[in-house]
């Protein structure tokens, strides 16, 4: 496959983000991204004309957020069939750019599916492609849906947990319209409690070592008027202790058939510290990020990022696949432990959110009756 990308500064309206698109150009169809890299220094969009470029995007965490990694793959999937390259290599390539993050897996082998069952009718390569961009396209719809529903769900359930009072809401890395089809997962149920006018403040860890805290999620809260303050990871704490945090909601990047979840590192901490302050801990995600064939939390794989993102403060410009290219604040050669996520057993969990609805206690029992509600249950 060849390997092109190129870059192009775009405006946006505070009404419209627009984070991933299919562009049909007369030099062939193109795969669309805003560059989370870039933000909030600039809005600038990143144009993926094969998978290698996708690849690098996923990677470098240009485009990024469990939902919408997979549509991403999904598209991308479209994006190889589209362009005559071999869907099968595209889809390994795709499935195996970031491991912890299920719907990224989910969307290649949803829509690889749909081309494989096209191309299998003796439809001919542009059909199964159409079969392909279809199948994509229903994903993102899907995805646009779920998110108002969990956003729903979620206001409801911190209603019936905190009757008749505006919130203060602690969160945790990005889970709005950066990371989906549509406002997000956790970010749009604050969303929507703000425009109720019942959220008192939005507490926005910044997210160490990438800082998609204070980058993106601040950035959202601006550009849609929430009231919002940024505070550095091991901060949090002292929130709890003085009783400034109501309930803690945050993301998935796989969730467990056990219920235990995969989230940026730094979740499993907040999970515990709201648990001795007897705070709400909310966990808000489609049901794609569900797997059960992952049996427990142990069985999760935690990707493991360059510890030169620990070791040099980076710009956004400067994040690499790799790593390097930053401020150096560790002595030469230090070594440095950078999980990109941690697993949050169910105990400490107090209600897992999705479109299907909320659970709670959670269990695995639970787990599996909700997904046997939802047709997009992750696929092996």
């Amino acid at each position: 496959m060849a390997d092109q990308d190129a870059q192009s500064s775009v405006g946006f309206e505070p009404s419209a983000l627009s984070v991933l698109r299919w562009d049909e150009p007369p030099e062939g169809p193109v795969l669309v991204l805003l560059d989370q890299t870039r933000l909030p220094a600039e809005e600038v969009e990143l144009v993926c004309t094969d998978v290698p470029a996708l690849v690098r995007a996923i990677q470098t965490l240009a485009v990024r957020g469990a939902p919408l990694l997979g549509i991403a793959g999904g598209y991308g999937v479209a994006l190889a069939a589209a362009r005559g390259f071999d869907v099968a290599e595209a889809a390994g390539l795709l499935e195996g750019a970031r491991p912890t993050a299920v719907n990224l897996g989910y969307g290649v082998r949803r829509v690889a599916a749909a081309y494989w069952a096209a191309s299998g009718k003796g439809e001919g390569d542009e059909a199964a492609a159409a079969a392909a961009l279809a199948e994509a396209r229903a994903l993102h719809r899907e995805d646009t849906q779920a998110s108002r529903r969990m956003a729903e769900y979620g206001e409801a359930l911190l209603e019936e947990l905190l009757p008749g009072r505006a919130y203060q809401l602690l969160t945790h890395c990005n889970t709005g319209a950066l990371v989906s089809g549509g406002e997000g997962t956790a970010f749009a149920v604050a969303l929507r409690v703000h425009r109720q006018g019942r959220l008192r403040r939005l507490w926005v860890d910044e997210t160490r070592p990438l800082l998609q805290g204070a980058r993106l999620t601040a950035y959202e809260a601006a550009r849609n008027g929430l009231a919002y303050s940024l505070l550095t990871d091991n901060a949090a704490g002292s929130l709890f202790a003085a009783g400034e945090v109501d309930a803690v909601l945050i993301g998935a990047d796989r969730i467990a058939a056990d219920g235990s979840v995969a989230n940026k590192v730094g979740s499993y901490p907040l999970a515990v510290l709201a648990k001795y302050h007897h705070v709400p801990f909310i966990v808000v995600a489609p049901t794609t990020t569900v797997d059960l064939e992952t049996p427990d939390g142990t069985s999760i794989v935690v990707e493991q990022r360059s510890g030169q993102e620990v070791t040099e403060l980076t710009s956004p410009q400067g994040v690499s696949a790799t790593g390097g290219g930053g401020i150096v604040v560790a002595p030469l050669g230090a070594p440095a432990y950078n999980p990109a996520f941690d697993v949050t057993p169910p105990e400490l969990i107090t209600a897992i959110v999705t479109e299907e609805g909320a659970i709670s206690p959670v269990t695995g029992v639970g787990l599996a009756e909700l997904c046997a509600r939802s047709s997009q249950v992750t696929i092996s």
